[in-house]
Order: structure tokens, then sequence, then C-alpha cells
């Protein structure tokens, strides 16, 4: 192969994150690189970003540095800057402004920019810029960094797709990584004909010691789902393998349902995690408080179930610590309840997405965020 044709075929496996909350400006975008052979995706805002960030890996991305505060600071793109090397120290970004000043272009390269391009642009430049950056040798890898970025891809391909519908139940998921990988775990998957499952958990821990934990307690519920019609079967069964195959100071809180759809009831056990919050089509917001102690501290628990019954347009609302307690440290204590009334009232499609990006917003963050809005149609 020549050294043209390498060249080419390793651009063409190339995937590119655009990032500006400019219609115009993504679509030009967009067309620029797409003809240059590139894979394109594009996003509006930096929460937009980062939850494209969660589910798939980029080569490159392409980040403006104003968005909804202001037209000149760079303060959000600088945000978002620090928040994807958060999760990837080695992903090369691209900075980019109208309003580019010479103290912007330094402060992005501090906060981890590897380029600054000004608006307008020049294509060819813009382009050479590109290339450059994609086809440079990435720097010797730590050996923790390697593992990361191995159990990075391993992760996302453990969990479901972020939206799953049937037996007149819709179920969407969002999660936000504090780093490179999570400690969070969601999942959902049907039992048989007019039932499903889904989970959210969390364990204890960060780092690939915690993707293992959420890898593990995984595989334990999905190989033994044929105990899923009773949750509290399953939990009993979950929490003594879980306890015999991890250390005594490693845990998890969980919440595990199931929804029948003949009956519109959803049995479940709250194994020690946040309570979800039921959002009734005509009521008021209610907890389902936990009905057990978490996962995994202790080898024989009894894992007490209950049943809620809903009717079409009411939702339940799971999510992690990352959101609940996203205000705690402003002395905000009611801040995830309130948020969830407010935008469940509004929002009919792509709730979990706004709260995850709400407490993504809500300051710097500390721990993993993740959100599953389970709506009965």
């Amino acid at each position: 192969m020549t050294l043209e044709a390498e060249t080419k075929s390793r651009i063409d496996t190339y995937h590119v994150l655009v990032v500006d909350d400019q219609p115009d400006v993504r679509e030009a975008l967009r067309l620029l690189l797409k003809g240059a052979g590139y894979s394109i995706q594009t996003a509006e805002s930096p929460n937009d970003a980062l939850a494209a960030t969660a589910y798939a890996d980029f080569d490159l991305i392409i980040v403006d540095m104003n968005y909804t505060w202001d037209t000149t600071s760079g303060q959000e793109g600088l945000q978002l800057l620090d928040r994807l090397r958060a999760q990837r120290r080695d992903l090369p970004v691209i900075a980019m402004t109208g309003w580019s000043t010479i103290e912007l272009a330094v402060e992005a390269m501090h906060h981890g920019a590897c380029d600054f391009i000004p608006k307008p642009w020049d294509n060819r430049h813009f382009l050479e810029v590109v290339r450059k950056h994609l086809l440079a040798e990435p720097q010797e890898r730590r050996p923790l960094d390697a593992e990361l970025a191995i159990a990075r891809k391993v992760q996302r391909k453990l969990l479901p797709q972020p939206h799953f519908s049937a037996y007149g139940l819709e179920c969407e998921c969002a999660s936000l990584p504090a780093g490179e990988i999570s400690g969070d775990l969601y999942d959902f998957f049907s039992i048989d004909s007019g039932r499903m499952a889904f989970v959210l958990g969390d364990v204890c821990g960060k780092g690939i010691g915690a993707a293992l934990l959420v890898a593990n307690l995984q595989a334990t519920i999905r190989s033994h789902q044929d105990l899923a019609r009773s949750p509290s079967k399953l939990m009993d069964r979950v929490n003594s393998l879980f306890f015999q195959s991890t250390r005594p100071e490693h845990f998890a809180t969980l919440f595990f349902g199931v929804y029948e759809a003949d009956t519109r009831t959803i049995r479940y056990v709250n194994c020690g995690h946040p309570a979800p919050v039921l959002l009734r089509s005509d009521g008021e917001p209610e907890f389902l408080d936990s009905t057990a102690t978490v996962l995994g501290a202790f080898h024989e628990r009894f894992f007490e179930e209950q049943t809620i019954s809903l009717a079409p347009g009411d939702r339940v609302v799971l999510f992690s610590d990352g959101f609940s307690e996203a205000r705690l440290n402003d002395g905000v204590d009611n801040w995830a309840l309130e948020t969830i009334r407010t935008l469940g009232s509004h929002r009919t499609n792509g709730l979990a997405g706004a709260l995850a990006s709400a407490a993504a917003s809500a300051g710097e963050q500390a721990d993993d965020i993740t959100v599953m809005d389970i709506r009965v149609l």
C-alpha cells in the first residue's frame, strides 16, 4: 500500500465530533469534513457533547468556545474542555471562536485544547489543522491510560442502547461519567412476553476497580434473569454471589423493577439506592423508598418487594446519587425533586437527557450522573 493510500484509509476511519450552537456553522463544518472523508457527528451544546462522548469514541473534537452564557468570554468552552479532558486525557480537541484573542487561545491550550482556529475559517487551513492532529502519532501512554481506554471501550459495549420500548413502556437513559469510565450501572431487558426488567445501580469506588464491579454486577443479574419474575428472589441470589466475589468494603446500591404489561404494575426492590420519583400524570410526585440494604455488604439479607400500579402517562424517574446530590454543596436539599417535577411536566420525550444535563450544569461534576425515565404509553 502506498503512503497516500494508507493515509486515506486512516482518514476514512476517523470519527470527529463538531460542537457549536449555530446550525449554519455545524452544517458547514459537517459538509467540509464529510467531503474530506471523515465520519462526522454534531452537537449543539456542551451537555449534548458530553452525552455524545459518553456513548461513542471520537478521534477528535472541534469545540466552539461560546454558547448561552455570553458571546465573548469563552467560559463555557473552557469548562467543556475541562470536562472532556477528565473523560479522555489523550483526545485531541480543537477550539474555535468568532471572538479570537491571544489570551483566550492561550487559556484554551491550558485547559487541554491542542489547537485554536478563529472564525471565519479558511477551509484549506482548517483541514490541514484537523489532518495534522489526527495523523500525529499519539504520545506514549502510561500503562494506566491504556488500561482506562480498554476499560472504557469494554464498558460501552456491555451497556445497552439508551432507548428501549416494549409492552407499552418506553425507557430512556442518559449517563454522564465524571471521568473516563463510570461506576454507574443501567440495564433493561425483556423477561418474557409482557414483562420487562429495568435496573439502575451505583457501585462504590471509582476508576477501573468500579468498572469491573459494574461488569460483575451486570453479568450476575443477566445470568440469573430466569429469577427476574420475582425481584426479591433475584436480588437475594445476586447479593449472595456479589458478596462472595467481592471484598467486604465493596458494595452497590441498586434499584431493580419488573413491569407487567397486563396489569400495568411495577414490582420492585430498592437496595439502598436513592429513592426514584413516581410522577403521576394527574398528581404530586411520590418517592419509592428503599426496601432493603445495599448489595454485597452482608451474605444473607431479606429483600422486601413492593408493587405500584401505573396508568398511561405515568412515569418513574430513577437516578444515581450523582444526580440527587448535584446541588447539596449549595445547600439545596430538594433540588432533585423540584427539577424532576418542573422538567417532567413539560417534556414527553428526552426527560432523562434533560435531567442529566441539568445536574451536570449545576456545578463541578464530582460523581457519575445517570438518569433513567420509565414512561407508560
